[in-house]
């Protein structure tokens, strides 16, 4: 029997390895909610995709929900799309997977698509149409593998497709909008009257095609985007994430501002958020039952007349995506994509937001210049709090380049790197921004790091720059990269360690002049995140958690022991404790001596064949142990789920050498019954039953 993953693991403090006592990552207190990418109706069904969680099934409207994850690898969802049974789901590094159960089981399916980071899907007819960051790709429902279908595109940055009758739109960022009559064969730019260029959501009902852009609001067209209008009469938030038509209504999903309802298409807006407690908008689904509205942070929403009032229709529907932790004394700070900003004081124990003022959510980057604390935003430039976080200011005087995706601080110098403004240096706390920018050929800039009083710059396309004066001037420092899509840096002395987007990690220990590779037993290529602790290098992956290596060693170990198999988006050491944000899951921490050397397990004889014992004792109350043999190293998962196939507890989820192990399931806070405990390693897995009674 397969059993599907919810979106949080719960984590037993007193689960422990009876190897050596290791009690591997916990979860933190917060922040908690669920970042829904995607809402889709499928016949009486609901499929929600979670950013980190994985994809969730409600067959009653939203009341509850539940995981549907079997075979699917990734679980940093961005992308849903339907056809009967046959159900597809986009992630942030794997591609695209496929089901043809409803979403019992999935398969990858990647064949033919060169970049894995898909940002929408789109079902007409027999054909299943992707969006990702190199164009549009072309399947076809029953099909494995993908074709590009680009001609006449000017912008490969796809936010959104959507069929009209047999005909396609392509929603571009940096091209417009975009219209295709033979199925992506060739494209057409229709962006007469729009103006913007940042086309983030489409609505088609009848012949009345909507447009929801970056900054500009929503736009309407009767004649197939051949020539458009602005509808936007009191809408006060203008970025529109997502929309949707039912009947007359037309809803607009904004970041900020909450769901907006026109019933005049489009012609006025008024604002719908009685009930909403998360004012940003991923997505919007319609069905029978009302109008569903997927938050940034706060999971799913419905309303059954029409926005006048919206319930919360989340319950086994959580996650969140944490894209940055800052250390500032013994305070901790959270960045999250949606919730904002975050304060503990004990060490993630408990968390508590901090964001008034903060008027976008979305915050990619944290730190700290003196007493000041700014915040970059997804959209909405850089905040500064000058009181630990209780307000926020926008001091974006002269920043061009508002969504924000790093900063980094010298003395009282802070910079910006931007998505397409390159870098931005403020001397006075961001009374006044300049860009700084000379030399660096490629203004998307992902991550910023100091190096004494030098400064790196990692960028989407143009590798690694290097300056020597503050940004004055960069020099890109890019021999030995095969890869020139940096994600983050680490510095540790003269070495300089950098995570792409694709290519692993790599090695400079001459100011960037020549890199090598460092990527022996890392498994993934998408590195998010770096941290150096205790003599360890630690790196986040994409869909694959946390490695590290002993330096001077070379070659990487998974230390995921208790770590949701989701995105690492932020690794920040606190005293001997590594800190990781995840896509979904919130904030763990692990003692960084845990990880020294992974898990020694006992090794008695080298056994002939894997096999997995029945725990003892069993029944048990409260603890059991089992016992697995392995006659050559594998990587292994021992798991326990409950009766709906939900999971309880990862108790092994590392690389074991052969022999006899042991692991030790407490289930002193659970209730009694029947629960399953499943290993893979390698090829092989079983299942067994063990029973808990009070």
């Amino acid at each position: 029997m397969a059993y599907a993953r919810p979106v949080i693991i719960l984590f037993l403090l007193s689960l422990v390895h009876a190897a050596n006592g290791f009690s591997g990552w916990v979860r933190t207190g917060g922040p908690g909610g669920g970042d829904v990418r995607s809402i889709v109706a499928s016949g009486t069904n609901l499929i929600a995709g979670v950013a980190g969680g994985g994809v969730f099934l409600s067959s009653n409207n939203g009341t509850s929900w539940t995981p549907i994850d079997s075979g699917l690898s990734n679980n940093n969802i961005t992308a849903l799309a339907a056809s009967g049974t046959t159900l597809f789901a986009g992630t942030n590094g794997s591609g695209v997977f496929r089901s043809t159960n409803n979403g019992a089981t999935w398969s990858a399916d990647t064949a033919g698509l060169s970049r894995l980071d898909v940002t929408c899907l789109a079902v007409n007819g027999s054909n299943v149409f992707a969006g990702t960051g190199n164009g549009v790709f072309l399947s076809t429902l029953t099909g494995t593998s993908w074709t590009p279908v680009n001609s006449g595109l000017t912008s490969l940055l796809i936010y959104c497709l959507a069929p009209s009758g047999a005909n396609m739109f392509a929603g571009t960022g940096g091209g417009g909008a975009f219209f295709s009559t033979n199925s992506g064969t060739s494209w057409t730019a229709v962006n007469t009257g729009m103006t913007s260029t940042f086309v983030f959501s489409f609505a088609v009902n009848g012949t009345d095609i909507y447009a929801g852009t970056s900054g500009r609001g929503v736009f309407h067209s009767t004649n197939n985007g051949g020539a458009w209008t602005a509808v936007d009469s009191a809408l006060t938030s203008l970025i529109v994430t997502s929309l949707a038509a039912n009947g007359t209504n037309l809803f607009a999903g904004t970041v900020g501002g909450g769901v907006f309802l026109s019933t005049n298409s489009g012609a006025v807006w008024a604002q719908v958020d009685g009930g909403l407690t998360d004012l940003s908008i991923r997505s919007l689904a319609v069905n029978s039952a009302g109008i569903y509205a997927g938050t940034a942070g706060g999971g799913v929403f419905l309303s059954t007349n029409s926005g006048t009032a919206w319930t919360s229709a989340s319950t086994g529907l959580t996650g969140t995506a944490v894209t940055s932790i800052l250390l500032n004394g013994s305070t901790v700070f959270s960045g999250t994509f949606g919730g904002g900003v975050y304060i503990s004081s004990n060490s993630g124990s408990t968390w508590t937001p901090v964001n008034s003022g903060l008027t976008n959510p979305y915050v990619n980057a944290l730190v700290v210049s003196g007493s000041n604390l700014f915040a970059g935003t997804a959209g909405a430039g850089v905040f500064l709090s000058a009181n630990n976080g209780t307000s926020w200011t926008a001091p974006d005087t002269g920043l061009t380049s508002l969504t924000v995706n790093c900063l980094a601080s010298i003395g009282t110098s802070v910079f910006a790197g931007t998505s397409s403004g390159g870098v931005f240096l403020t001397t006075n706390a961001g009374t006044a921004w300049t860009a700084v920018n000379t030399g660096l050929t490629t203004l998307s800039v992902q991550c910023l790091t100091v190096m004494g009083t030098n400064l790196l710059a990692g960028t989407n396309g143009g590798g690694v720059f290097f300056s020597t004066n503050s940004g004055t001037a960069w020099t890109a420092v890019n021999t030995g990269l095969v890869n020139l899509f940096i994600d983050c840096f680490t510095i540790n002395g003269t070495s300089i360690y950098a995570g792409t987007d694709g290519s692993g990690v790599y090695l400079s220990t001459n100011n960037g002049g020549q890199w090598t590779a460092l990527n022996s037993g890392l498994a993934g290529t998408q590195v998010y995140s770096l941290a150096l602790g205790g003599g360890d290098l630690f790196a986040g992956l994409v869909g694959g958690g946390a490695f590290a290596i002993t330096l001077p060693d070379t070659t990487w170990r998974p230390v995921n022991q208790g770590l949701p198999g989701s995105t690492v988006n932020a690794l920040t050491v606190n005293g001997t404790t590594l800190l990781a944000g995840t896509s979904g899951s919130g904030v763990y921490s692990r003692a960084i001596a845990d990880m020294a050397t992974g898990i020694a397990a006992p090794v008695r004889n080298i056994p002939g064949s894997f096999t997995l014992e029945q725990n003892y004792p069993n029944p048990f109350n409260p603890t059991t142990t089992i016992r697995y043999a392995l006659p050559h190293q594998a990587f292994v998962t021992l798991k326990v789920y409950n009766t709906l196939g939900q999971l309880v507890a990862t108790l092994v989820e590392e690389v074991e050498q052969p022999g006899v192990h042991e692991a030790v399931f407490n289930g002193a806070d659970r209730a009694s019954g029947v629960y399953f405990y499943r290993i893979k390693a390698g090829d092989y897995a079983a299942t067994k039953k063990l029973t808990l009674v009070r």
